[in-house]
């Protein structure tokens, strides 16, 4: 693999595409240059200011996969990105709010949140510069509805103890199942690398039958390049396993609650079915109620034609 400098860096940013192989091949040339961190996260940025809103979702998701993967091996891409992310969200920011940009900014930010990638406060720190009056709102929102939550969780079906975390919701379940159609295990290309290993990485006798030390050299730069890769894509299945019994936890959770929900929905139609028959009942009989009532149409007119009452003193005069 290339030595790094800022110049090759700089290159690779400029062929980047937005494609899943570009971003982490590009990652992964990151990943092994990882002590030149601090110089690659400048050029990174400095990449970042001057691209074109496309490129910068690129180099956003080459961010993205160099933070998820790199900690395994250390923190040093994280502090880094930690002093630059602020500025990188108040690009997206200056964008209109309904772009494709400010949408999968908050995608990662969201991904970021439920890996702790980043500590919650700065996740939410770099939402508030991305959306501030959304974020707002949220706040508002979610300190008058917190008594109704505390509530919920307590009153959960899905509770042994009676106290649980907060209830998955439909949303959430969809963004996971969404993340996991670009996960590792269906990577062809990545599946495809390894498969075409050379059969010597898997023997460790072949190493004895090597002769000459340029040959063992040359052996060992491509054997390093495989570990790399290996390890980056053992690191992505772990990854994904977790991200699936994540995913298969909160669906088992949905479906108690929508249990519950069911069943409760299911009482409440009964009652409601019990009161409509009642209602049809009292409907029918006011109707015969109102069919044996004498037509008062019917009777004669009594209103008019008739000569007036006599008088008091009519009545008691003689004639």
């Amino acid at each position: 693999m290339a030595s790094f400098s800022s110049a090759a860096l700089e290159k690779r940013l400029t062929e980047l595409s937005n494609s899943q192989q570009s971003v982490q091949t590009l990652s992964l040339w990151m990943m092994h240059h990882r002590k030149h961190s601090k110089a690659a996260v400048e050029v990174w940025h400095q990449e970042f200011q001057k691209a074109r809103t496309n490129k910068r979702l690129s180099m956003l998701y080459v961010a993205n996969d160099v933070l998820q993967n790199s900690k395994r091996k250390g923190a040093e891409f994280d502090s880094e990105f930690y002093n630059i992310l602020p500025d990188v969200f108040q690009h997206f920011a200056r964008e209109d709010s309904d772009s494709q940009g400010i949408k999968a900014a908050e995608r990662v930010l969201s991904i970021w949140e439920e890996r702790v990638v980043f500590d919650g406060k700065y996740v939410e720190k770099l939402r508030h510069i991305l959306r501030p009056q959304s974020t707002e709102i949220a706040k508002t929102s979610s300190s008058h509805n917190e008594p109704e939550r505390k509530r919920k969780r307590i009153s959960s079906p899905n509770t042994g103890s009676g106290v649980s975390g907060p209830e998955p919701t439909i949303e959430e379940l969809v963004r996971c199942l969404s993340d996991l159609e670009q996960s590792a295990s269906g990577d062809v290309v990545i599946r495809k690398k390894i498969s075409e290993l050379p059969k010597e990485f898997e023997d460790v006798g072949s190493v004895d039958s090597i002769q000459s030390k340029a040959e063992a050299e040359k052996l060992l730069k491509k054997v390093d390049e495989a570990v790399l890769l290996l390890a980056d894509y053992n690191g992505r299945l772990t990854a994904e396993l977790e991200d699936r019994a994540q995913g298969l936890r909160k669906l088992d959770e949905l479906i108690t609650i929508h249990q519950a929900e069911l069943e409760k929905t299911e009482k409440e139609l009964e009652k409601c079915k019990t009161k409509l028959a009642t209602t049809a009942k009292v409907k029918k009989e006011l109707k015969i109620h109102i069919e044996s009532l004498p037509d008062l149409s019917l009777l004669p007119d009594v209103t008019g034609g008739l000569a007036p009452l006599p008088a008091a003193n009519d009545l008691f005069s003689s004639s």
